[in-house]
């Protein structure tokens, strides 16, 4: 079994049933996935802003929340400083930043959608979809 991180971009397309689901979960089969405990809060998000975009499907986005955090999920600590550090250094967000650490600490690959973070990455992050790896320094 391999292990795999993975940001709310990967989760979300997996719990929220977008066109990028089947890549995601092939690039998770039989992985035990990794997360920073801040993956709850931004899976959350999402269905907050697909709920405010269609409020009539509501329940629907409540219940796509649910079964995305029933999802087996290794909730891993970060480093805060370590990320404060590293995303000032990439130039990205300390969420994303907390996604990039935990890959790198665990020397584990990143699964995600985020094109600007797969492109940030430079040890064994792979972008769902498509098959790319964001080993070359940007």
């Amino acid at each position: 079994m391999s292990d795999s991180v993975i940001d709310a971009s990967a989760l979300g397309a997996i719990a929220f049933g977008e066109p990028e689901a089947d890549a995601v979960r092939r690039q998770l089969s039989e992985s035990r996935v990794h997360a920073p405990g801040l993956l709850p809060f931004e899976l959350a998000n999402i269905a907050w802003k697909k709920t405010r975009a269609h409020p009539d499907r509501a329940d629907e986005y409540a219940a796509a929340l649910n079964d995305g955090l029933r999802l087996d999920i290794q909730w891993q600590s970060v480093d805060y400083q370590g990320v404060l550090r590293l995303a000032v250094a990439e130039g990205i967000t300390a969420y994303d930043a907390a996604y990039l650490w935990l890959a790198r600490h665990l020397d584990l690959p990143l699964v995600t959608l985020d094109r600007k973070l797969a492109a940030r990455t430079r040890l064994k992050t792979r972008r769902a979809g498509d098959g790319s790896r964001g080993d070359e320094k940007t």
